[in-house]
């Protein structure tokens, strides 16, 4: 009886034994590839999350956006709505394409003592774009001239083209605000077109525009504008300008 249970004891020890650790072993390896695939489908922390931390909360409120929608300009609605009708209706045009539009403003600021002293371009090219909204193009002598004291690649102005809703903008001011505010106004001429359709509008100074501070100018500046149109003759364009609100002279 004895025996029995020493060989039995012994049998255990050996094959039993073995087979119980071949077991374990191998459920610690299922276990183990368990863990590895639960990890791989757990989502990844985000930003602002960090192991062992709590994710970072919302602020509270939500951040408004920073540029609200821009709107469109009520000269250029005004043109589409009401003005483009009434052009194919005077001028008798069919095809809605051939009414005559804006194209581009071009705003151009001499400065003819910059020749002398260079550091003079600065202030126009500040002060034409507080007036137009946009950054100059600084222009420079095409070719030496000696009798101006002049020559090559000398800058001697500044100038603007504006397109799209800045010309849209710039036309409405120019017309509603900045024109009423001459001295002495009685109206712009109705003969500074180039017979192209194009309009060139010449003011004395820049303190007619709102945008310039009075005390902050050092000498007063003329300027050119010109309006650029899509009209095939001056008799077009001038019924364009004056729809739009040009206060020509009668």
């Amino acid at each position: 009886m004895a025996k029995d249970l020493v060989n039995e004891f012994n049998a255990s020890r050996t094959g039993n034994h073995s087979e119980t650790v071949m077991e374990k072993a191998a459920t610690e390896m299922a276990d183990e590839q368990k863990k590895g695939e639960q990890q791989k489908k757990a989502p990844k922390p985000g930003k602002g999350e960090q192991k062992g931390r709590a994710p970072v909360e919302a602020k509270a409120g939500a951040e408004a956006p920073r540029h609200a929608a821009k709107e469109r300009p009520r000269l250029r609605s005004r043109f589409e709505k009401e003005v483009a009708a009434a052009l194919m209706k005077e001028l008798e045009l069919k095809n809605p394409m051939a009414v005559p539009r804006l194209n581009k403003i071009v705003v151009n600021m001499g400065v003819g003592e910059a020749t002398q002293n260079a550091k003079l371009i600065d202030p126009a090219v500040n002060e034409l774009g507080q007036i137009t909204g946009q950054k100059p193009v600084v222009t420079r002598a095409k070719k030496s001239i000696a009798a101006f004291k002049v020559r090559e690649g000398m800058p001697i102005g500044a100038m603007v083209t504006l397109r799209g809703d800045r010309m849209y903008e710039f036309f409405d001011r120019l017309v509603t605000i900045v024109l009423p505010r001459v001295r002495d106004f009685r109206g712009v001429s109705t003969k500074s077109f180039d017979g192209r359709g194009n309009y060139t509008l010449g003011l004395h100074d820049q303190l007619i525009f709102p945008e310039i501070d009075y005390a902050k100018v050092d000498k007063l500046k003329g300027m050119n504008v010109t309006i650029v149109t899509t009209a095939r003759s001056d008799d077009q364009a001038r019924s364009l300008l004056k729809h739009l609100g040009m206060p020509f002279r009668a």
